[in-house]
């Protein structure tokens, strides 16, 4: 049986046996924490995508160390920190409305935001494909540490 922490099932000394508190039920609470572990992935998926472009920026893989120019790097990583802070506002969104409809007992699964992220991913990775293959192939073109 699972009770929520410091929540206690026993009646008061005041308390008959019609007043007693109501147990929660179990697989809502399931559903509940199932819902609380699905957001935290998502917040970890969040973390590393704007991980990711600042890595990108940082290293600046893209650029070459000879060239005056910034390079398309920037670019790139910028997209993926752009789409790791639209990934916490949406999923946070997404948690709230997955827990009222839990709570409401009308939850439905939307395909929407699983094809949305799919996406998302797939444009990322193709344009990180699209810049490591059109880069020149030189000596020059290294990482460089700063």
């Amino acid at each position: 049986m699972l009770l929520l922490p410091f929540k206690s099932i026993k009646p008061e000394k005041n308390q008959t046996n019609s007043e007693q508190p109501k147990r929660r039920n179990s697989s809502r609470i399931r559903d509940h924490l199932a819902n609380e572990r699905t957001y935290l992935a998502w917040m970890r998926t969040a973390i590393s995508l704007m991980g990711f472009g600042v890595v990108i920026v940082r290293l600046r893989f893209f650029k070459s160390p000879l060239t005056s120019s910034p390079g398309n790097g920037w670019k790139l990583g910028l997209i993926f920190s752009l789409v790791g802070l639209v990934t916490v506002l949406i999923s946070t969104r997404h948690y709230f409305a997955v827990r009222h409809d839990i709570d409401e007992d009308t939850y439905e699964p939307a395909d929407r935001w699983v094809l949305v992220f799919s996406l998302a991913v797939v444009l990322l990775g193709a344009g990180i494909i699209y810049y490591v293959f059109t880069l020149p192939l030189s000596p020059v073109n290294t990482l460089v540490f700063e």
